[in-house]
């Protein structure tokens, strides 16, 4: 099944849309971190915090941070739940080559490490991992049912996957003022910092697209999780998924 934002890409032109969201995240890795905490007011840290938090109970000894980035949640997670390993894999270099030195910084080298993965093919045995998590990254996917049932794939049984996406308030009046602050105030501040406007309109172009709230607990039940539930953070503005292998 097609979803709308697998056919949102950042920039005009051919191309699949891997490739041109690794080249929009090479382009902005240098900025990302700053605009990621300006843009969400610095919530976004209380909302990794949660997010992270949720997997206690569970005590994770082996983490796959998928979409990693510059490698933020990777970070928080070894820092909250002290696990063995962690790897953060991305397809884009730029952005792990700054998450690298970040870790580097916060010595946590023999916890963290990077490699360079394409999201929908994973090159790691099934039944890998205690833990998946992802944050703010499945709305890039180009195919995310195959994404989804790569991570349940590298899952052990009775491991978690962890995601935390941008979603859209749906109630008056954060409804409105969220459309507002994303059409027109996002991609003008995500240009003036990153130099990117497309980046910057493309990426609240996919938050309005991506399913959320029962439709994505669903999507996550049709490729093999159970007992998945969700819950929104700041009106909606941010949405956390816990499934279960």
């Amino acid at each position: 099944m097609a979803y709308a934002q697998e056919k949102i890409k950042p920039y005009q032109g051919n191309g699949h849309k891997r490739e041109q969201v690794e080249h929009m995240f090479d382009h902005i890795a240098h900025s990302y971190d700053l605009l990621n905490h300006f843009l969400s007011w610095g919530i976004d840290k209380n909302w990794r915090r949660t997010a992270i938090d949720s997997l206690a109970p569970f005590h994770p000894q082996q983490i796959l941070d998928v979409a990693t980035g510059t490698g933020d949640f990777a970070i928080l997670s070894a820092q909250r739940l002290q696990p063995r390993a962690i790897v953060g894999a991305d397809i884009s270099e730029g952005m792990m080559q700054i998450g690298r030195q970040k870790v580097k910084s916060l010595h946590l080298e023999n916890v963290i490490h990077f490699q360079r993965e394409d999201c929908e093919k994973l090159s790691f045995a099934d039944h890998s991992f205690d833990a998946v998590t992802v944050a703010y990254g499945v709305r890039n996917f180009e195919h995310l049912d195959q994404g989804l049932r790569e991570m349940h794939r590298v899952l052990k049984p009775g491991g978690h996957l962890l995601i935390v996406e941008l979603s859209s308030p749906n109630r008056f009046p954060m409804k409105q003022l969220f459309a507002l602050y994303a059409r027109i105030v996002m991609p003008l501040i995500g240009w003036f910092i990153s130099k990117d406007h497309s980046a910057y309109t493309y990426l609240p172009a996919t938050m309005a697209a991506f399913p959320q709230g029962e439709i994505m607990q669903g999507i996550l039940k049709k490729a093999g999780f159970s007992e998945v539930r969700f819950k929104r953070f700041t009106f909606g503005i941010s949405t956390m998924y816990l499934a279960s292998y």
